[in-house]
Protein backbone atom coordinates (compact mmCIF):
# COMPACT_ATOMS: atom_id res chain seq x y z
CA UNK A 1 0.00 0.00 0.00
CA UNK A 2 1.23 3.49 -0.85
CA UNK A 3 2.43 5.95 1.74
CA UNK A 4 2.10 9.71 1.60
CA UNK A 5 3.43 12.99 3.00
CA UNK A 6 2.05 13.68 6.49
CA UNK A 7 0.70 17.00 5.29
CA UNK A 8 -1.88 15.18 3.17
CA UNK A 9 -3.28 13.48 6.25
CA UNK A 10 -4.16 16.86 7.74
CA UNK A 11 -6.56 17.43 4.89
CA UNK A 12 -8.41 14.12 5.04
CA UNK A 13 -12.08 14.73 5.67
CA UNK A 14 -15.36 13.30 4.33
CA UNK A 15 -15.56 13.44 0.52
CA UNK A 16 -18.80 12.85 -1.47
CA UNK A 17 -16.02 8.93 -15.56
CA UNK A 18 -17.67 11.07 -19.58
CA UNK A 19 -17.52 13.41 -23.62
CA UNK A 20 -16.07 12.17 -26.84
CA UNK A 21 -12.43 12.59 -27.81
CA UNK A 22 -11.71 14.59 -30.90
CA UNK A 23 -10.11 12.10 -33.24
CA UNK A 24 -10.24 8.58 -31.84
CA UNK A 25 -12.93 6.04 -30.80
CA UNK A 26 -15.59 7.17 -28.39
CA UNK A 27 -14.31 8.61 -25.11
CA UNK A 28 -16.01 9.45 -21.79
CA UNK A 29 -18.37 12.33 -20.95
CA UNK A 30 -16.18 13.86 -18.31
CA UNK A 31 -16.04 17.41 -19.65
CA UNK A 32 -19.70 17.93 -18.93
CA UNK A 33 -20.24 16.92 -15.61
CA UNK A 34 -13.38 9.59 -16.19
CA UNK A 35 3.27 5.41 -20.09
CA UNK A 36 4.31 7.31 -22.98
CA UNK A 37 2.40 5.12 -25.49
CA UNK A 38 -0.67 2.90 -25.31
CA UNK A 39 0.13 -0.42 -23.66
CA UNK A 40 3.01 0.96 -21.68
CA UNK A 41 2.78 0.66 -17.89
CA UNK A 42 2.72 3.71 -15.65
CA UNK A 43 6.09 4.73 -14.22
CA UNK A 44 5.91 4.06 -10.47
CA UNK A 45 9.41 5.21 -9.53
CA UNK A 46 8.14 8.47 -8.00
CA UNK A 47 5.51 6.57 -6.05
CA UNK A 48 8.17 4.27 -4.62
CA UNK A 49 10.44 7.18 -3.69
CA UNK A 50 7.61 8.90 -1.83
CA UNK A 51 6.78 5.64 -0.04
CA UNK A 52 10.27 5.52 1.46
CA UNK A 53 9.84 8.71 3.47
CA UNK A 54 6.25 8.98 4.67
CA UNK A 55 3.69 7.32 6.89
CA UNK A 56 0.89 4.91 6.02
CA UNK A 57 -2.45 6.58 5.23
CA UNK A 58 -5.03 6.45 7.98
CA UNK A 59 -7.64 3.67 7.93
CA UNK A 60 -11.04 4.41 6.44
CA UNK A 61 -12.76 7.14 8.39
CA UNK A 62 -16.16 6.19 9.87
CA UNK A 63 -17.72 9.34 8.39
CA UNK A 64 -17.04 8.17 4.83
CA UNK A 65 -20.53 6.84 4.21
CA UNK A 66 -21.99 4.71 1.46
CA UNK A 67 -24.07 7.74 0.48
CA UNK A 68 -20.91 9.73 0.00
CA UNK A 69 -19.16 6.87 -1.79
CA UNK A 70 -22.02 6.60 -4.29
CA UNK A 71 -22.27 10.34 -4.90
CA UNK A 72 -25.65 10.93 -3.32
CA UNK A 73 -25.02 14.50 -2.19
CA UNK A 74 -24.58 17.96 -3.70
CA UNK A 75 -20.89 18.99 -3.90
CA UNK A 76 -21.72 22.71 -3.94
CA UNK A 77 -23.36 22.28 -0.52
CA UNK A 78 -20.81 19.96 1.06
CA UNK A 79 -18.54 21.65 3.66
CA UNK A 80 -15.45 19.79 2.50
CA UNK A 81 -15.76 20.78 -1.15
CA UNK A 82 -14.52 23.94 -2.80
CA UNK A 83 -15.20 25.54 -6.15
CA UNK A 84 -12.39 25.35 -8.69
CA UNK A 85 -11.14 28.74 -9.85
CA UNK A 86 -11.51 29.18 -13.60
CA UNK A 87 -7.75 29.80 -13.72
CA UNK A 88 -7.30 26.04 -13.43
CA UNK A 89 -10.18 24.83 -15.61
CA UNK A 90 -11.79 25.09 -19.03
CA UNK A 91 -14.93 26.58 -17.50
CA UNK A 92 -16.76 27.35 -14.28
CA UNK A 93 -18.84 25.25 -11.93
CA UNK A 94 -16.33 22.52 -11.05
CA UNK A 95 -15.94 21.33 -7.45
CA UNK A 96 -13.31 19.23 -5.69
CA UNK A 97 -12.59 17.99 -2.20
CA UNK A 98 -10.44 20.68 -0.61
CA UNK A 99 -7.42 18.37 -0.11
CA UNK A 100 -7.49 17.39 -3.78
CA UNK A 101 -7.75 21.01 -4.84
CA UNK A 102 -4.95 22.26 -2.62
CA UNK A 103 -2.57 19.60 -3.89
CA UNK A 104 -3.62 20.16 -7.50
CA UNK A 105 -2.82 23.87 -7.16
CA UNK A 106 0.72 23.01 -6.09
CA UNK A 107 1.08 20.56 -8.97
CA UNK A 108 -0.28 23.16 -11.40
CA UNK A 109 2.35 25.68 -10.29
CA UNK A 110 5.16 23.15 -10.61
CA UNK A 111 4.00 22.12 -14.07
CA UNK A 112 3.73 25.75 -15.14
CA UNK A 113 7.33 26.34 -14.05
CA UNK A 114 8.33 23.50 -16.39
CA UNK A 115 6.34 24.91 -19.30
CA UNK A 116 3.44 22.46 -18.87
CA UNK A 117 -0.19 23.58 -18.78
CA UNK A 118 -2.65 21.48 -16.78
CA UNK A 119 -6.33 22.30 -17.32
CA UNK A 120 -9.18 20.60 -15.47
CA UNK A 121 -11.90 19.56 -17.93
CA UNK A 122 -13.93 17.51 -15.44
CA UNK A 123 -14.02 17.20 -11.67
CA UNK A 124 -16.72 16.05 -9.22
CA UNK A 125 -19.91 14.56 -10.63
CA UNK A 126 -22.57 13.35 -8.23
CA UNK A 127 -25.01 10.45 -8.71
CA UNK A 128 -27.63 12.55 -10.44
CA UNK A 129 -25.19 13.97 -12.98
CA UNK A 130 -23.77 10.54 -13.71
CA UNK A 131 -27.31 9.20 -14.11
CA UNK A 132 -28.04 11.82 -16.78
CA UNK A 133 -24.96 10.79 -18.73
CA UNK A 134 -25.55 7.05 -18.36
CA UNK A 135 -29.24 7.12 -19.26
CA UNK A 136 -28.64 9.35 -22.27
CA UNK A 137 -26.26 6.71 -23.60
CA UNK A 138 -28.51 3.85 -22.51
CA UNK A 139 -31.51 5.18 -24.41
CA UNK A 140 -29.56 6.30 -27.45
CA UNK A 141 -30.24 9.99 -26.87
CA UNK A 142 -26.48 10.39 -26.60
CA UNK A 143 -24.40 8.49 -29.13
CA UNK A 144 -21.39 6.31 -28.43
CA UNK A 145 -18.63 5.01 -30.71
CA UNK A 146 -18.51 8.07 -32.90
CA UNK A 147 -22.21 8.14 -33.61
CA UNK A 148 -23.61 4.71 -32.70
CA UNK A 149 -26.96 4.45 -30.93
CA UNK A 150 -26.34 1.94 -28.11
CA UNK A 151 -30.04 1.16 -27.67
CA UNK A 152 -30.33 0.16 -31.32
CA UNK A 153 -26.95 -1.47 -31.83
CA UNK A 154 -26.91 -3.40 -28.53
CA UNK A 155 -30.46 -4.51 -27.64
CA UNK A 156 -29.18 -7.06 -25.11
CA UNK A 157 -28.95 -5.16 -21.76
CA UNK A 158 -25.69 -6.73 -20.55
CA UNK A 159 -23.95 -6.18 -23.89
CA UNK A 160 -25.14 -2.57 -23.98
CA UNK A 161 -23.98 -1.93 -20.42
CA UNK A 162 -20.55 -3.41 -21.12
CA UNK A 163 -20.18 -1.24 -24.19
CA UNK A 164 -21.08 1.92 -22.28
CA UNK A 165 -18.76 0.84 -19.46
CA UNK A 166 -15.76 1.04 -21.76
CA UNK A 167 -15.57 4.71 -20.77
CA UNK A 168 -18.65 5.68 -18.74
CA UNK A 169 -19.37 4.68 -15.14
CA UNK A 170 -22.66 3.42 -13.83
CA UNK A 171 -24.19 5.96 -11.42
CA UNK A 172 -23.02 5.13 -7.90
CA UNK A 173 -19.73 3.61 -9.07
CA UNK A 174 -17.69 6.55 -10.41
CA UNK A 175 -14.53 7.81 -8.73
CA UNK A 176 -15.67 11.24 -9.87
CA UNK A 177 -18.30 11.09 -7.10
CA UNK A 178 -15.56 11.44 -4.49
CA UNK A 179 -14.05 14.84 -5.27
CA UNK A 180 -10.68 13.16 -5.66
CA UNK A 181 -10.53 12.63 -9.42
CA UNK A 182 -9.88 15.03 -12.25
CA UNK A 183 -9.67 14.85 -16.02
CA UNK A 184 -6.94 16.98 -17.57
CA UNK A 185 -6.59 18.79 -20.89
CA UNK A 186 -8.43 16.42 -23.24
CA UNK A 187 -10.45 13.20 -23.25
CA UNK A 188 -8.54 11.46 -26.01
CA UNK A 189 -5.59 9.11 -25.48
CA UNK A 190 -4.24 10.11 -28.89
CA UNK A 191 -3.65 13.65 -27.62
CA UNK A 192 -1.28 12.38 -24.93
CA UNK A 193 0.73 10.23 -27.32
CA UNK A 194 1.93 13.02 -29.63
CA UNK A 195 3.48 16.48 -29.53
CA UNK A 196 2.73 18.78 -26.63
CA UNK A 197 0.17 16.35 -25.23
CA UNK A 198 2.86 13.71 -24.84
CA UNK A 199 5.02 16.23 -22.98
CA UNK A 200 2.13 16.82 -20.59
CA UNK A 201 1.62 13.09 -20.05
CA UNK A 202 5.32 12.42 -19.59
CA UNK A 203 5.47 15.22 -17.00
CA UNK A 204 2.51 13.75 -15.12
CA UNK A 205 4.04 10.29 -15.11
CA UNK A 206 7.26 11.71 -13.68
CA UNK A 207 5.86 14.20 -11.17
CA UNK A 208 2.17 13.57 -10.35
CA UNK A 209 2.98 11.13 -7.53
CA UNK A 210 4.95 13.88 -5.79
CA UNK A 211 1.60 15.63 -5.25
CA UNK A 212 -0.37 12.48 -4.40
CA UNK A 213 -1.88 11.85 -7.86
CA UNK A 214 -2.02 8.53 -9.69
CA UNK A 215 -3.51 7.38 -13.02
CA UNK A 216 -6.17 4.77 -12.07
CA UNK A 217 -6.98 3.57 -15.59
CA UNK A 218 -3.77 2.50 -17.27
CA UNK A 219 -3.67 0.20 -20.31
CA UNK A 220 -5.55 -3.05 -19.74
CA UNK A 221 -3.54 -6.26 -19.67
CA UNK A 222 -2.26 -8.83 -17.22
CA UNK A 223 -1.70 -6.18 -14.54
CA UNK A 224 -5.19 -4.68 -14.97
CA UNK A 225 -7.43 -7.16 -16.80
CA UNK A 226 -10.75 -5.58 -15.83
CA UNK A 227 -12.37 -2.18 -15.78
CA UNK A 228 -12.58 0.85 -18.02
CA UNK A 229 -10.38 1.37 -21.02
CA UNK A 230 -7.17 3.34 -20.61
CA UNK A 231 -7.63 7.02 -19.72
CA UNK A 232 -4.39 8.99 -19.84
CA UNK A 233 -6.27 12.14 -18.81
CA UNK A 234 -7.75 10.78 -15.58
CA UNK A 235 -5.80 11.37 -12.34
CA UNK A 236 -6.81 10.55 -8.79
CA UNK A 237 -5.72 12.11 -5.49
CA UNK A 238 -4.78 8.96 -3.62
CA UNK A 239 -4.47 10.14 0.02
CA UNK A 240 -8.26 10.53 0.04
CA UNK A 241 -9.29 8.23 -2.82
CA UNK A 242 -7.46 5.27 -1.31
CA UNK A 243 -9.72 5.42 1.73
CA UNK A 244 -12.81 5.46 -0.47
CA UNK A 245 -11.46 2.55 -2.51
CA UNK A 246 -10.98 0.61 0.71
CA UNK A 247 -14.54 1.40 1.75
CA UNK A 248 -15.85 0.22 -1.60
CA UNK A 249 -13.88 -3.01 -1.27
CA UNK A 250 -15.31 -3.74 2.17
CA UNK A 251 -18.85 -2.34 2.02
CA UNK A 252 -20.10 -1.64 -1.51
CA UNK A 253 -22.16 -4.46 -3.05
CA UNK A 254 -23.53 -4.89 -6.56
CA UNK A 255 -27.08 -4.94 -5.20
CA UNK A 256 -26.59 -1.41 -3.85
CA UNK A 257 -26.13 -0.10 -7.39
CA UNK A 258 -29.53 1.02 -8.65
CA UNK A 259 -31.91 3.83 -9.41
CA UNK A 260 -31.17 4.18 -13.13
CA UNK A 261 -31.97 2.45 -16.41
CA UNK A 262 -29.92 -0.68 -16.93
CA UNK A 263 -29.05 -1.05 -13.25
CA UNK A 264 -30.23 -4.67 -13.33
CA UNK A 265 -27.00 -5.55 -15.16
CA UNK A 266 -24.73 -4.45 -12.29
CA UNK A 267 -24.72 -7.83 -10.57
CA UNK A 268 -24.45 -9.79 -13.78
CA UNK A 269 -21.37 -7.77 -14.73
CA UNK A 270 -19.99 -7.70 -11.16
CA UNK A 271 -19.47 -3.97 -11.54
CA UNK A 272 -17.98 -3.39 -8.07
CA UNK A 273 -15.14 -5.87 -8.39
CA UNK A 274 -14.40 -5.40 -12.07
CA UNK A 275 -14.90 -1.65 -12.45
CA UNK A 276 -14.85 0.15 -9.09
CA UNK A 277 -11.89 -1.96 -7.97
CA UNK A 278 -10.45 -2.61 -11.44
CA UNK A 279 -7.79 0.06 -11.18
CA UNK A 280 -4.03 0.46 -11.56
CA UNK A 281 -2.42 -1.38 -8.64
CA UNK A 282 -0.13 1.57 -8.02
CA UNK A 283 -3.23 3.52 -6.96
CA UNK A 284 -4.30 1.02 -4.30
Amino acid sequence: MMKYFPIFLLFLAPVACTQSGKAQPEQPDQVEDSEALTGQAQDTSSLEEVAETVEQPEPVRPDFSIEYLTGKFEPAEHPDFVKVDKKYADGEGYYLHRATYESFQKMWEAAKADGITLTIVSATRNFNRQKQIWEAKWTGARKIENGSNAAEKYPDPKTRALKILEYSSMPGTSRHHWGTDIDLNDLDNYTFEHGQGKKVYDWLQKHAAEYGFCQPYTAKGSERPNGYNEEKWHWSFIPVAQQLTNLAASELKNEMIGGFKGAETAGEINVVEKYVLGINKSCL
